[in-house]
C-alpha cells in the first residue's frame, strides 16, 4: 500500500445505507408490511437487500418491479415510507467495525459526517438511535436542492465542516455516491462490504475499494502518518 504521495483527508464523510449502518432488515420489513395488508406474499429478503441504498425506488421496485413515474407508484411509496418512518430503528444496526472506524478516525484528530439520500424525517431520528449522534455533520436528501450525484450535498458537508473539499473523503456503496464524490472534488472510496447495487464497485472508478471498515482506517492512518512524517522531515531546524 503506497500512502507517501497522497494528500491526508482532514475529514472523512459517509453515506449511511449500506456504508455505516445495515438499514435493510427495516427498510424490507417496511414494504413486506406494505404487502402483507394487500393481501400479498412478502419479497425475499435476498431480492429486496441490495436494493436497500436506493432507498423507496430500490424497494418499490423489486418487490412491484415499478418506478417513478408509473402508475400506482406514489400510493406505494407514502404507504412504504409511512410504514417505515414508523418502526426506523427495529433492526438497524452499525456494520460490525463501524464503530471502531469512528473512534480511530477520532483519535487521528479527523472529523467525521454523514451524507445521505435519505430525507431528514428519517436521518434525524436514526442517526440518534444507531450511534452515529457524534457526527461533525448531517446532511439529508432533502436539505439542499439536489441529492446525490449531485454534488451539492458533499459541498455543503465540507462547507458545515469548514474545510475545503479537497481536505475531505468521501465513503459509499453506490455508484452515485462515487460519482457525487467525485464531482466534488473529493477523495473517494468504494466499500464492498454494503449493498452495492448492480453494477459492481470495481466498475465505480473510485479512488479506493476496501473490503472492510477495518481496512478503511489502516488506509486513512497510513496516510495520515506519512503525511505527519513528511512534515517532520521537511520541518527547518531549530537555529
Amino acid at each position: 500500500m503506497i500512502t507517501d504521495h497522497l494528500p491526508a483527508p482532514r475529514a472523512i464523510l459517509f453515506d449511511l445505507d449500506g456504508t455505516l449502518a445495515d438499514t435493510a432488515p427495516d427498510l424490507a420489513a417496511a414494504i413486506n408490511l406494505l404487502r402483507a395488508r394487500a393481501g400479498l406474499a412478502p419479497t425475499p429478503y435476498d431480492v429486496l437487500r441490495p436494493t436497500a441504498s436506493a432507498g423507496a425506488r430500490g424497494m418499490i421496485g423489486a418487490s412491484y418491479g415499478i418506478g417513478p413515474g408509473e402508475s400506482g407508484y406514489e400510493a406505494l411509496k407514502d404507504g412504504f415510507l409511512n410504514n417505515y418512518e414508523a418502526a426506523l430503528a427495529v433492526e438497524s444496526r452499525l456494520f460490525d467495525g463501524i464503530p471502531a472506524l469512528l473512534e480511530g478516525l477520532q483519535a487521528l484528530g479527523l472529523a467525521w459526517g454523514v451524507v445521505t439520500n435519505k430525507a431528514a424525517r428519517f436521518t434525524d431520528p436514526l442517526v440518534g438511535q444507531i450511534g452515529l449522534g457524534a457526527a461533525g455533520c448531517v446532511i439529508s436528501g432533502d436539505t439542499m436542492s439536489h441529492p446525490k450525484p449531485h454534488p451539492a450535498p458533499l459541498l455543503e458537508a465540507a462547507r458545515r465542516l469548514d474545510l475545503a473539499p479537497a481536505d475531505c473523503w468521501y465513503v459509499g456503496d453506490d455508484l452515485r455516491d462515487i460519482q457525487a464524490g467525485r464531482a466534488a472534488g473529493m477523495r473517494t472510496v468504494a466499500c464492498a462490504w454494503g449493498y452495492c447495487g448492480p453494477v459492481e464497485p470495481q466498475h465505480w472508478n473510485a479512488d479506493h475499494l476496501l473490503d472492510t471498515p477495518h481496512a478503511l482506517l489502516e488506509l486513512v492512518s497510513a496516510v495520515v502518518k506519512a503525511a505527519q512524517a513528511g512534515n517532520w522531515r521537511h520541518k527547518p531546524a531549530c537555529a
